[in-house]
């Protein structure tokens, strides 16, 4: 199986069994949105609470929360994203791609390149590379366009009044030069807009004194968050792994200036070994560290921990050493001490008891629906089997680990008669009563409804039948060995209960 296949298998399944469907798709559907199914839904709110468990249930030194999304405009002033969450943009005209010049292998000037026309396949264009010293990514082109500042943010107005069409029909006859008119127009607009958030870190350092002083937190501590995302992406890719709508797992941690190396050290191994706790394959993730041109400006050190995917190494979170500039910036900019008192250390400055300091901050930045890419991929097995006809067949399932798969159990009756539906709902319903997410499926034939548990990654079915009713047993299935146990009733609900409250 090639990588290309895998990805496209992945994507076959996600629609087919209910993870991951084109948004709006009865109308086309939208390229750079996605909705998630039923088993999509449930997988990546496990692989949330996975996190949020690790994060802030299993310690005691971070804290949760869960802020707007649309926050005031000052917000992003401050930050530097109005100012810097831009990208230069170029246009291809031959195929028509767009993409970041800055991202693309350098070329020198007056380098005579040959490419295929886009309009006619057969035609061979040669031409000399520009001064600007790139061609075009997907096909070689050097009939580009000049670069353009791309903002990665979206703007929209806040208020039920429009602010284009007021300003318009109060000043399109005002004698403005088209220059005047389009000046003022950007800043009407831009007074009276928010934007919905690039990410969730900004709020959680606005937030810092509120969640300091209510949960009586002390240095070194942490906010998390889980939350939605937008950014108005040049391109889209990879299914849901580049999305212009999408979901991150966040944490800011405040920690003493000086200790931030320590800090950044022990969060980048932390994160990297809680991605290996519940995959197949640990050795598919990795730590990369930034270089210095690829780190952002407000950063001293940082690290990515990457998954090979079917198109290689890519980010899956961002561990970054912030420094102290977010909490610093948004002080300035509203006026607020955001800084932290320790009455038990001595001013390094002054040496008196006492020191107020702006802490610096160390964070781990996960992307919650690129997770769920990554274990999908990770989790995506074929192999082979013989039917009862003695024929060969592939047989598909996900080895998902139990604890994040979307059903626990499968309850199945052998037959819709004789009293086995109701035993099976009896049964289903003492599980969910145990907080199991559990099936009732009683559609088709036994065979194909193991085929599709394990091809959703059910990691056990049990089977209800005629020894149900007259022995009191069932037949608990194990998703990857396939091996079918016989256990009373009794039995196996103790040892589905068991293994997941562990």
């Amino acid at each position: 199986m090639t990588q290309d296949n895998l990805m496209s298998k992945i994507v076959s399944l996600c629609k087919r069994r209910g993870f991951v469907f084109q948004s709006s798709e009865i109308y086309g559907g939208l390229k750079s949105s996605y909705d998630y199914g039923p088993l999509g839904t449930e997988l990546k709110r496990n692989l949330a609470a996975k996190w949020w468990r690790s994060m802030v249930y299993e310690r005691d030194d971070i804290h949760g929360i869960d802020a707007s999304i649309i926050m005031h405009s000052d917000v992003w002033k401050a930050s530097g994203h109005l100012k810097n969450f831009t990208d230069p943009l170029v246009d291809c005209f031959n195929c028509q791609a767009r993409f970041r010049p800055d991202k693309v292998p350098s070329v020198a000037p007056g380098t005579k390149v040959e490419y295929k026309s886009a309009k006619d396949k057969k035609k061979i264009i040669s031409s000399e590379v520009k001064e600007c010293g790139y061609v075009c990514p997907e096909c070689g082109s050097t009939d580009l366009s000049k670069e353009r500042l791309f903002r990665g943010m979206f703007q929209m107005p806040l208020g039920a009044v429009d602010p284009v069409q007021e300003f318009v029909t109060k000043n399109y006859d005002s004698g403005l030069s088209k220059e005047e008119f389009l000046k003022e127009l950007q800043k009407e607009i831009a007074d009276s807009s928010v934007y919905l958030r690039p990410e969730t870190a900004q709020a959680m350092f606005v937030q810092f004194l509120n969640v300091l002083n209510t949960t009586s937190a002390k240095v070194p501590f942490g906010i998390a968050q889980i939350g939605k995302s937008f950014r108005n992406e040049i391109v889209v890719e990879h299914f849901i792994f580049r999305s212009c709508e999408f979901e991150q797992m966040e944490m800011e941690f405040f920690c003493e200036p000086g200790s931030h190396k320590n800090w950044l050290e022990y969060w980048k191994n932390e994160r990297l070994e809680w991605y290996k706790k519940f995959v197949n394959s640990p050795e598919s993730f990795r730590l990369r560290q930034h270089t210095e041109k690829e780190r952002a400006h407000y950063s001293n050190d940082c690290y990515d921990v990457e998954f090979l995917f079917p198109w290689g190494w890519d980010e899956l979170e961002g561990i970054a050493s912030r420094t102290d500039y977010d909490l610093k910036k948004h002080s300035e900019a509203s006026r607020t001490k955001l800084s932290y008192f320790d009455p038990n250390k001595k001013d390094p400055e002054t040496g008196k008891d006492g020191w107020r300091y702006t802490p610096y901050v160390i964070e781990p930045a996960a992307g919650l629906t690129r997770l769920m890419l990554a274990v999908l991929c990770d989790a995506y097995k074929e192999d082979k089997q013989v039917d009862a006809k003695g024929e060969e067949k592939i047989r598909v399932f996900l080895k998902l680990d139990p604890s994040i798969a979307p059903f626990k159990v499968a309850i199945l009756p052998l037959l819709k008669k004789d009293g086995q539906p109701e035993k099976a709902k009896e049964i289903a319903q003492a599980l969910r009563k145990k907080g199991l997410h559990v099936s009732f499926d009683d559609a088709s034939s036994i065979g194909k409804r193991y085929a599709k548990h394990d091809e959703i990654g059910t990691p056990w079915c049990m089977t209800i039948d005629g020894d149900t009713m007259e022995k009191g047993t069932v037949t608990l299935r194990d998703r990857d060995t396939t091996q079918q146990e016989t256990l009373t009733v009794e039995e196996a609900l103790a040892k589905l209960i068991g293994f997941f409250s562990l």
